[in-house]
């Protein structure tokens, strides 16, 4: 008699690619990115795998209906919406795939540090209006800068692949890494970093360590005035103080892939008080958490993911 197949469940829109490479691991697949969080609370102790993006969190309140659950599969890199605690305490795996968009990452870091330094964006904007402002719009270059990286796992590294033949200076700081000076980046302290930093940007996951890590007080420690980069999480960076000192003219400019709450129809009173004194300044970039997010990303990562689930054993 013919053994049933594992049944794997995914939950958010995926690369069709993921269908074929999961069967070939000999999984029953069930691709239902329209499901509902009490649809997959009532039908999870049927799988013994989840592929998850951003729908929900795996939580203590789904977990607690996953009698068969070997392994939980994070489409993307970051696992801050999975409650790992909880699932290491059931030895339920966790795979995630920072290496799927590794280099979507490090180029759109690039882009927008580029176009931040060069005023591309406001410079396009002006034309468009018929305002030809050479002056105005005069940039400065990256050759010779120090480029410091808040955060050196895939994310960050990658950055320093791209920021390679530009003739700046790359620092790093990892407080749970050593021994990664390379050609490419010198290992540093934050003391070093607020010395030296023309550029800072985080490459961090969000953790309760993480959260609110760079508040106000943590950039008056800087001896320049930077620039901020931000494709890691939103909640990394004390937005309200970025913008503070935004207006007084203490950090240089900021280029923003990621926000506190990225469900702009639902800020706070608060929260839209400064995103509006945020999109007032011509000195920010903003774009729509894209990090990391291309048409060739969207399918590698599930190359990745499955390369890796078919390693776990169970």
């Amino acid at each position: 008699m013919q053994s049933l197949k594992k049944k794997i469940l995914i939950i958010d829109t995926m690369h069709q690619s993921i269908i074929p490479l999961l069967e070939g691991l000999d999984f029953d697949v069930d691709y239902k990115p329209k499901i509902s969080r009490q649809e997959i609370i009532d039908t999870l102790s049927q799988y013994v795998g989840i592929v998850v993006r951003s729908k929900t969190t795996i939580d203590a309140e789904l977990l607690q209906h996953a009698s068969n659950l070997k392994f939980v599969a994070r489409a993307g890199a970051g696992i801050d919406q999975l409650d790992v605690k909880i699932l290491e305490s059931k030895n339920i795996a966790v795979v995630n795939a920072p290496e799927g968009n590794r280099d979507a990452l490090g180029e759109h870091a690039l882009g927008m540090l580029l176009c931040l330094a060069n005023k591309i964006n406001v410079g396009d904007l002006m034309v468009r209006q018929m305002v030809w402002d050479r002056e105005g719009h005069r940039g400065f270059e990256l050759k010779d800068k120090t480029i410091a990286l808040v955060g050196y796992g895939q994310m960050g590294s990658a950055f320093s692949e791209k920021l390679a033949g530009l003739s700046c200076d790359v620092l790093a700081y990892d407080k749970y890494k050593s021994g990664y000076t390379s050609s490419l980046v010198m290992e540093a302290t934050m003391q070093e970093i607020y010395e030296k930093a023309d550029v800072v940007s985080f490459h961090v996951p969000l953790t309760e360590e993480t959260r609110n890590l760079a508040d106000k007080s943590f950039f008056l420690n800087f001896t320049k005035k930077i620039v901020v980069l931000n494709t890691s999480r939103g909640e990394v960076l004390n937005l309200k103080d970025r913008v503070s000192l935004l207006e007084e003219g203490k950090v240089r400019s900021a280029a923003l892939d990621v926000l506190e709450n990225e469900k702009l129809d639902l800020f706070t009173d608060d929260q839209k008080d400064v995103f509006q004194r945020l999109i007032q300044m011509e000195n920010v970039l903003l774009t729509p958490h894209v990090g990391g997010w291309t048409f060739e990303s969207y399918e590698r990562i599930n190359q990745v993911l499955v390369k890796k689930i078919s390693k776990l054993s169970y």
